[in-house]
Protein backbone atom coordinates (compact mmCIF):
# COMPACT_ATOMS: atom_id res chain seq x y z
CA UNK A 1 0.00 0.00 0.00
CA UNK A 2 2.72 2.29 1.04
CA UNK A 3 4.89 1.27 -2.13
CA UNK A 4 1.88 2.07 -4.37
CA UNK A 5 1.14 5.38 -2.81
CA UNK A 6 5.00 6.32 -3.25
CA UNK A 7 5.00 5.03 -6.72
CA UNK A 8 1.56 6.45 -7.65
CA UNK A 9 0.72 10.25 -8.82
CA UNK A 10 0.31 11.09 -5.38
CA UNK A 11 3.38 12.79 -4.73
CA UNK A 12 3.42 15.17 -8.13
CA UNK A 13 0.05 15.92 -6.81
CA UNK A 14 1.11 16.78 -2.95
CA UNK A 15 4.21 18.90 -4.43
CA UNK A 16 1.86 20.86 -7.05
CA UNK A 17 -0.61 21.95 -4.35
CA UNK A 18 1.83 22.87 -1.73
CA UNK A 19 3.46 24.94 -5.07
CA UNK A 20 0.17 26.87 -5.82
CA UNK A 21 -0.51 27.03 -2.13
CA UNK A 22 3.17 29.08 -1.91
CA UNK A 23 2.19 30.70 -4.97
CA UNK A 24 -1.05 32.22 -3.56
CA UNK A 25 0.15 33.12 -0.70
CA UNK A 26 3.32 35.20 -1.69
CA UNK A 27 0.41 36.72 -4.45
CA UNK A 28 -1.79 37.33 -1.53
CA UNK A 29 0.91 38.78 0.91
CA UNK A 30 2.36 41.35 -2.03
CA UNK A 31 -1.98 42.23 -2.92
CA UNK A 32 -2.21 43.07 0.79
CA UNK A 33 0.90 45.46 1.26
CA UNK A 34 0.00 46.96 -2.01
CA UNK A 35 -3.70 47.88 -0.73
CA UNK A 36 -2.03 49.00 2.57
CA UNK A 37 -0.20 51.32 0.58
CA UNK A 38 -2.34 52.42 -1.28
CA UNK A 39 -5.03 53.02 1.50
CA UNK A 40 -2.25 55.40 4.03
CA UNK A 41 -1.47 57.10 0.31
CA UNK A 42 -4.90 57.96 -0.01
CA UNK A 43 -5.56 58.91 3.63
CA UNK A 44 -2.82 61.74 3.69
CA UNK A 45 -3.70 62.85 0.34
CA UNK A 46 -7.11 63.71 1.34
CA UNK A 47 -5.49 65.29 4.41
CA UNK A 48 -3.09 67.35 2.92
CA UNK A 49 -6.35 68.04 0.38
CA UNK A 50 -8.65 68.93 3.66
CA UNK A 51 -5.67 70.82 5.44
CA UNK A 52 -5.69 68.73 8.38
CA UNK A 53 -3.86 66.11 9.79
CA UNK A 54 -4.59 62.44 10.25
CA UNK A 55 -2.79 60.33 12.60
CA UNK A 56 -1.56 56.63 11.44
CA UNK A 57 -2.65 54.24 13.86
CA UNK A 58 0.36 52.95 16.34
CA UNK A 59 1.40 50.37 17.49
CA UNK A 60 0.40 48.72 21.25
CA UNK A 61 -2.53 50.85 21.23
CA UNK A 62 -4.14 49.09 23.51
CA UNK A 63 -1.11 48.32 26.16
CA UNK A 64 -0.37 52.15 25.59
CA UNK A 65 -3.76 53.34 27.20
CA UNK A 66 -3.56 50.17 29.58
CA UNK A 67 0.09 51.26 31.03
CA UNK A 68 -1.21 54.94 31.90
CA UNK A 69 -4.08 54.09 33.84
CA UNK A 70 -1.32 53.67 36.65
CA UNK A 71 1.16 56.34 37.78
CA UNK A 72 4.31 54.94 36.60
CA UNK A 73 2.91 54.45 33.11
CA UNK A 74 2.36 58.81 33.49
CA UNK A 75 6.00 58.57 35.00
CA UNK A 76 7.46 57.06 31.95
CA UNK A 77 4.89 59.27 29.42
CA UNK A 78 6.60 62.63 31.25
CA UNK A 79 10.43 60.46 30.29
CA UNK A 80 9.75 59.73 26.97
CA UNK A 81 8.03 63.27 26.27
CA UNK A 82 11.37 64.92 27.73
CA UNK A 83 13.79 62.82 25.24
CA UNK A 84 12.01 64.25 22.30
CA UNK A 85 11.32 60.45 20.59
CA UNK A 86 8.19 59.59 18.96
CA UNK A 87 7.76 56.21 21.88
CA UNK A 88 4.73 55.42 23.61
CA UNK A 89 4.49 53.76 26.88
CA UNK A 90 2.98 50.79 25.54
CA UNK A 91 6.11 51.06 22.76
CA UNK A 92 8.62 51.22 25.40
CA UNK A 93 7.09 49.14 28.04
CA UNK A 94 6.98 46.14 25.05
CA UNK A 95 10.26 47.02 23.80
CA UNK A 96 11.85 46.59 27.56
CA UNK A 97 9.69 43.25 27.92
CA UNK A 98 10.64 42.04 24.66
CA UNK A 99 14.52 42.80 25.34
CA UNK A 100 14.62 41.20 29.28
CA UNK A 101 13.11 37.73 27.54
CA UNK A 102 15.75 38.09 25.06
CA UNK A 103 18.65 38.65 27.71
CA UNK A 104 17.26 36.09 30.19
CA UNK A 105 17.17 33.63 27.36
CA UNK A 106 20.56 34.43 25.37
CA UNK A 107 21.89 34.23 29.15
CA UNK A 108 20.87 31.07 30.08
CA UNK A 109 21.94 29.37 26.76
CA UNK A 110 25.48 30.76 26.36
CA UNK A 111 26.62 31.07 29.71
CA UNK A 112 24.20 29.21 32.21
CA UNK A 113 20.57 29.13 33.92
CA UNK A 114 22.03 31.04 36.55
CA UNK A 115 22.99 34.20 34.75
CA UNK A 116 19.50 34.32 33.08
CA UNK A 117 17.51 36.58 36.09
CA UNK A 118 20.95 38.79 36.08
CA UNK A 119 20.79 39.36 32.56
CA UNK A 120 16.88 40.52 32.77
CA UNK A 121 17.98 43.15 35.71
CA UNK A 122 20.83 44.68 33.65
CA UNK A 123 18.57 44.59 30.37
CA UNK A 124 15.74 46.75 32.64
CA UNK A 125 18.63 48.88 33.52
CA UNK A 126 19.60 49.65 30.16
CA UNK A 127 16.10 50.44 29.21
CA UNK A 128 16.02 52.44 31.95
CA UNK A 129 19.57 54.27 31.26
CA UNK A 130 18.10 54.55 27.47
CA UNK A 131 15.54 57.48 28.60
CA UNK A 132 18.54 59.10 30.57
CA UNK A 133 20.61 58.78 28.02
CA UNK A 134 18.55 60.45 25.49
CA UNK A 135 17.06 63.05 27.95
CA UNK A 136 20.87 64.18 28.82
CA UNK A 137 21.77 64.31 25.12
CA UNK A 138 18.41 66.46 24.84
CA UNK A 139 20.00 68.55 27.08
CA UNK A 140 22.77 68.72 25.80
CA UNK A 141 21.30 69.95 22.93
CA UNK A 142 19.39 72.19 24.34
CA UNK A 143 21.98 73.92 26.60
CA UNK A 144 24.52 74.62 22.96
CA UNK A 145 21.59 77.02 21.80
CA UNK A 146 20.78 78.14 24.57
CA UNK A 147 23.38 81.33 23.29
CA UNK A 148 21.37 82.05 19.94
CA UNK A 149 17.87 81.65 22.55
CA UNK A 150 19.54 84.66 24.39
CA UNK A 151 20.28 86.68 21.51
CA UNK A 152 16.95 86.16 19.32
CA UNK A 153 15.15 86.86 22.96
CA UNK A 154 17.31 90.32 23.16
CA UNK A 155 16.81 91.33 20.14
CA UNK A 156 13.11 90.92 20.18
CA UNK A 157 12.88 92.63 23.37
CA UNK A 158 15.19 95.41 22.20
CA UNK A 159 12.82 95.96 19.33
CA UNK A 160 9.52 96.73 21.63
CA UNK A 161 7.78 93.31 21.40
CA UNK A 162 6.75 91.22 24.31
CA UNK A 163 8.05 88.35 26.13
CA UNK A 164 5.26 86.18 24.75
CA UNK A 165 5.45 87.58 21.14
CA UNK A 166 9.43 87.16 21.33
CA UNK A 167 9.12 83.40 22.43
CA UNK A 168 6.86 82.53 19.49
CA UNK A 169 9.46 84.48 17.64
CA UNK A 170 12.54 82.34 19.12
CA UNK A 171 10.38 78.94 18.41
CA UNK A 172 9.65 79.65 14.73
CA UNK A 173 13.39 80.62 14.07
CA UNK A 174 15.56 78.00 16.40
CA UNK A 175 15.57 74.07 14.83
CA UNK A 176 14.68 71.24 17.59
CA UNK A 177 15.36 70.79 20.29
CA UNK A 178 14.76 74.56 21.64
CA UNK A 179 12.31 75.50 18.98
CA UNK A 180 10.17 72.77 19.88
CA UNK A 181 10.41 73.49 23.77
CA UNK A 182 9.75 77.13 23.29
CA UNK A 183 6.73 75.94 20.72
CA UNK A 184 5.20 74.06 23.87
CA UNK A 185 6.06 77.50 26.26
CA UNK A 186 3.98 79.83 23.44
CA UNK A 187 1.45 76.97 23.32
CA UNK A 188 0.66 76.74 26.64
CA UNK A 189 0.91 80.73 27.30
CA UNK A 190 -1.35 81.04 24.43
CA UNK A 191 -3.72 78.69 26.17
CA UNK A 192 -3.56 81.05 29.12
CA UNK A 193 -0.65 79.85 31.45
CA UNK A 194 1.74 83.09 32.93
CA UNK A 195 5.17 83.04 31.85
CA UNK A 196 6.77 81.89 35.45
CA UNK A 197 4.52 78.42 34.42
CA UNK A 198 5.23 78.12 31.33
CA UNK A 199 8.88 78.39 32.10
CA UNK A 200 8.86 76.23 34.89
CA UNK A 201 7.16 73.44 33.24
CA UNK A 202 10.23 73.83 30.13
CA UNK A 203 12.79 73.48 33.38
CA UNK A 204 11.06 70.77 34.57
CA UNK A 205 11.44 69.05 31.40
CA UNK A 206 15.30 69.71 31.19
CA UNK A 207 16.65 70.65 33.70
CA UNK A 208 19.78 72.39 33.80
CA UNK A 209 22.09 75.33 35.48
CA UNK A 210 22.08 77.25 32.12
CA UNK A 211 18.53 77.07 31.81
CA UNK A 212 17.46 78.03 35.18
CA UNK A 213 19.77 81.14 34.75
CA UNK A 214 17.69 82.20 31.87
CA UNK A 215 14.51 81.09 33.39
CA UNK A 216 15.44 83.16 36.18
CA UNK A 217 16.32 86.50 34.16
CA UNK A 218 13.06 86.17 32.14
CA UNK A 219 11.03 86.09 35.04
CA UNK A 220 12.54 88.44 37.21
CA UNK A 221 12.14 91.16 34.45
CA UNK A 222 8.72 90.07 33.60
CA UNK A 223 7.68 90.81 37.35
CA UNK A 224 10.38 93.83 38.33
CA UNK A 225 10.81 95.54 34.85
CA UNK A 226 14.64 97.10 34.09
CA UNK A 227 16.69 96.35 31.43
CA UNK A 228 16.29 92.76 30.26
CA UNK A 229 18.24 93.39 27.12
CA UNK A 230 21.18 94.17 28.52
CA UNK A 231 20.67 91.42 30.98
CA UNK A 232 19.60 89.17 27.97
CA UNK A 233 22.69 90.10 26.02
CA UNK A 234 25.58 89.47 29.33
CA UNK A 235 23.94 86.44 29.90
CA UNK A 236 24.63 85.48 25.91
CA UNK A 237 28.36 86.10 26.88
CA UNK A 238 28.08 84.01 29.51
CA UNK A 239 26.42 81.39 28.11
CA UNK A 240 28.95 80.91 24.95
CA UNK A 241 31.99 81.08 28.04
CA UNK A 242 30.17 77.92 29.53
CA UNK A 243 29.63 76.43 26.60
CA UNK A 244 33.15 76.14 25.67
CA UNK A 245 34.17 75.09 29.32
CA UNK A 246 32.16 72.37 28.92
CA UNK A 247 32.97 71.25 25.85
CA UNK A 248 36.71 71.33 26.62
CA UNK A 249 35.76 69.27 29.72
CA UNK A 250 34.09 66.66 28.13
CA UNK A 251 36.88 66.35 25.63
CA UNK A 252 39.58 65.83 28.47
CA UNK A 253 37.17 63.65 30.63
CA UNK A 254 36.55 60.82 27.39
CA UNK A 255 38.93 58.55 28.10
CA UNK A 256 38.10 58.16 31.50
CA UNK A 257 34.28 57.65 30.27
CA UNK A 258 35.67 54.77 28.10
CA UNK A 259 37.16 53.43 30.74
CA UNK A 260 34.29 52.75 32.39
CA UNK A 261 32.45 50.77 29.99
CA UNK A 262 35.45 48.86 29.64
CA UNK A 263 34.96 47.80 32.79
CA UNK A 264 31.98 45.60 32.30
CA UNK A 265 33.19 44.68 29.01
CA UNK A 266 36.21 43.05 30.15
CA UNK A 267 33.70 41.00 33.03
CA UNK A 268 31.51 39.74 30.80
CA UNK A 269 34.64 39.03 27.97
CA UNK A 270 36.32 36.81 30.98
CA UNK A 271 33.87 35.13 31.43
CA UNK A 272 33.32 33.97 27.45
CA UNK A 273 37.02 33.17 27.43
CA UNK A 274 36.68 31.02 31.05
CA UNK A 275 33.98 29.16 29.68
CA UNK A 276 34.96 28.68 25.97
CA UNK A 277 38.74 27.42 27.64
CA UNK A 278 36.95 24.95 29.57
CA UNK A 279 33.57 23.95 28.59
CA UNK A 280 30.84 23.74 31.03
CA UNK A 281 33.19 25.46 34.02
CA UNK A 282 29.98 28.05 33.89
CA UNK A 283 27.57 25.76 34.73
CA UNK A 284 29.84 23.64 37.10
CA UNK A 285 30.23 27.18 39.22
CA UNK A 286 26.99 28.34 39.27
CA UNK A 287 26.25 24.33 40.63
CA UNK A 288 26.91 25.32 44.46
CA UNK A 289 25.93 27.99 46.94
CA UNK A 290 29.31 28.97 47.10
CA UNK A 291 30.01 29.28 43.71
CA UNK A 292 26.98 31.37 42.74
CA UNK A 293 27.70 33.64 45.60
CA UNK A 294 31.50 34.32 44.52
CA UNK A 295 30.40 34.76 41.07
CA UNK A 296 27.58 38.05 42.74
CA UNK A 297 30.33 39.41 44.13
CA UNK A 298 32.42 39.59 41.23
CA UNK A 299 29.36 41.08 39.45
CA UNK A 300 28.96 43.46 42.44
CA UNK A 301 32.58 44.67 42.20
CA UNK A 302 32.72 45.39 38.81
CA UNK A 303 29.13 47.25 39.17
CA UNK A 304 31.27 49.23 42.05
CA UNK A 305 34.00 50.00 39.93
CA UNK A 306 31.43 51.34 36.87
CA UNK A 307 29.77 53.73 39.50
CA UNK A 308 33.23 55.27 41.32
CA UNK A 309 34.56 55.92 38.08
CA UNK A 310 31.33 57.33 36.40
CA UNK A 311 31.28 59.39 39.79
CA UNK A 312 34.84 60.49 39.19
CA UNK A 313 34.48 61.47 36.12
CA UNK A 314 31.37 63.85 36.25
CA UNK A 315 32.39 67.07 36.58
CA UNK A 316 29.59 69.74 37.03
CA UNK A 317 30.37 73.28 34.94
Amino acid sequence: MAAAFASGPYPLIVLGAAFLALVLGVWGLTAWRGGRADRIALVERLAAESGGAVPRPQSFAALDRRVRRYAWGRRLAGRLAATGTDLTPGQFTAAVVGLIAVSWLLAALIFAPFFGPIAALLAAWAGYSFLEWRRRVRTERFIAQLPDLARVLANATQAGLALRTAVSMAADELEGPAGEELRQVADAMALGASVEDALAELQQRLPSRELIVLVSTLILSSRAGGSVVESLRNLTVTLEERKETRREVRTQMSQVTVTAYAVPVIGIGSLLLLDRIMPGSLSALTGSNIGRILVLVALGLYALGFWLIRRMSRIDV
